[in-house]
């Protein structure tokens, strides 16, 4: 976080909290969110906060002339245009630079630029304002606060997951503030706390440790677990933050839609990406893959339209050949199964999809973690190659298989099925939702001890989606 975990805990939001309950003015409340919200962006980023308070005024004004008949087109073309060249320039200078060096031969100096925390996900959002108010116009906020609170709302604010205007703009405007959204936004946060706390930061010991060695040093077996350890890091951390954001945002009054939905269940890489950062998935869809044709102009067209999106789903995790190819490897088994070569629709086929999918998914987050191609091929190699690998590597990566870890462990595949989902439907049939309720708020509390306990004796652990 910004902030140290504790500080956000037991000071940031104590404070932000009281005085928005305290003061009972609606446009008082929105002053305080928005205030807290600069407050937390500064707090670790004071240069860049100026950087995002001129990317909220330009979109403002872009989208006051989106709104307009006259200028709406050049207003929307110049918010594209300085918006993700706002992303370049600070996520892909030094990238580009080294590309044109290596292939034409230059000595261009490579810029060191330091990218600000959420810069990918703050841009998305203004852009998003702009457009949706072109396609619109009953979508303008003349309020230039209401834009400011909007994209600087600092439970979302850097790391997502991405919010449409169109879907909180009426709650910018007015929203219910009551103990029932207090209980629930509170649970929702600490079960995300947990999550990230007590299970993503165990996988990522394991998953540290195996990525920090080459693959020709990876037996089989320890390849394997870094590469299944890194796919439970990276879900639970960044659904963690999700859920933290999502009850955040309950708390204060907002209901931001969910961003994972079991993906780990999924029978194909058409329903995993149905399932995961789903607000990502949707801004994509809604403002690259339709645009493009979607899936209006057959079914080569829509197969090309795909892998532009994944490749920029790709190049937005990062400026590097690993997040691009990561994203062309899902691209290409949206391929397959759209022209049925992986015969995903077919009822005999059902069985092994959850298999066939988890399989492609954990591949492609092996070449995601790798800090180079030549390391995530490395490991694979090792995953599919049967190696012993180096000995004292193997046991000093095994020595990490602690009770904790399997107890996590155990947890993590436990809470990648909708187990408590069903346990709440049955509760809800029986009537015996208000025992459910009070044992998810005791659990919260138990795990927001451990939590804690955790924090306090473990070192920095920064959520993965921060640098994105």
């Amino acid at each position: 976080m910004t902030f140290s975990s504790l500080t956000f805990l037991f000071v940031f939001f104590p404070v932000t909290f009281l005085l928005y309950a305290l003061i009972r003015n609606h446009t008082a409340r929105n002053i305080i969110l928005a205030a807290a919200s600069l407050v937390f962006y500064a707090f670790g980023e004071p240069v860049a906060v100026m950087i995002m308070l001129i990317s909220i005024v330009l979109n403002y004004l872009f989208g006051r002339g989106a709104a307009g008949t006259k200028w709406d087109k050049p207003a929307v073309v110049l918010a594209v245009v300085l918006n993700i060249g706002l992303l370049f320039a600070y996520k892909y200078t030094g990238f580009f630079t080294e590309i044109l060096n290596a292939v034409f031969r230059l000595s261009i100096p490579v810029p060191q630029i330091r990218l600000p925390i959420g810069i990918s996900f703050f841009t998305f959002q203004g852009l998003s304002y702009v457009i949706d108010v072109y396609r619109d116009k009953k979508n303008v906020q003349k309020n230039l606060f209401s834009v400011l609170l909007y994209i600087s709302f600092f439970p979302q604010l850097i790391a997502g997951p991405i919010v449409r205007y169109s879907d909180i703009a009426a709650q910018i405007q007015e929203r219910e503030f009551s103990f029932d959204r207090i209980s629930r936004g509170v649970c929702r946060f600490l079960f995300g706390l947990a999550k990230k706390v007590l299970l993503a930061n165990q996988m990522g010991l394991l998953a540290d440790k195996v990525f920090s060695f080459g693959g020709g040093q990876l037996s089989t077996g320890t390849a394997w677990i870094g590469a299944v350890c890194y796919t439970l890091q990276i879900f639970f951390d960044f659904c963690g933050y999700s859920d933290m954001a999502i009850g955040l945002g309950c708390v204060f009054g907002f209901d931001f839609k969910e961003n994972f939905n079991y993906p780990f269940i999924s029978g194909s890489i058409q329903e995993f990406w149905r399932r995961w950062h789903i607000s990502l998935s949707t801004w994509f869809k809604e403002y690259v893959y339709i645009p493009l044709g979607g899936n209006r102009k057959g079914r080569t067209r829509t197969t090309l339209n795909k892998w532009i999106v994944f490749f920029l789903t790709g190049l937005w995790h990062g400026a590097s050949f690993t997040f691009i190819l990561w994203g062309l490897w899902h691209g290409l088994w949206q391929m397959l199964e759209t022209y049925q070569i992986v015969p995903t629709k077919k009822k005999w086929f059902k069985p092994i999809g959850h298999v066939y999918t988890m399989l492609v998914v954990i591949l492609g987050f092996v070449l995601f973690r790798a800090d180079t191609l030549a390391q995530g091929f490395g490991v694979i190699g090792a995953m599919f190659w049967p190696t012993a690998g180096t000995p004292a590597v193997t046991r000093e990566i095994l020595s990490l298989l602690s009770p904790l870890f399997f107890l996590s462990f155990g947890f993590s595949l436990l809470l990648s099925t909708p187990i408590f989902r069903v346990f709440r439907q049955k509760a809800e049939q029986t009537g015996k939702i208000a025992v459910y309720n009070y044992a998810a708020c005791g659990g919260s509390l138990v795990l927001f001890a451990l939590s804690v306990l955790t924090l306090v004796s473990s070192s920095y652990n920064p959520f993965i989606y921060f640098r994105f």
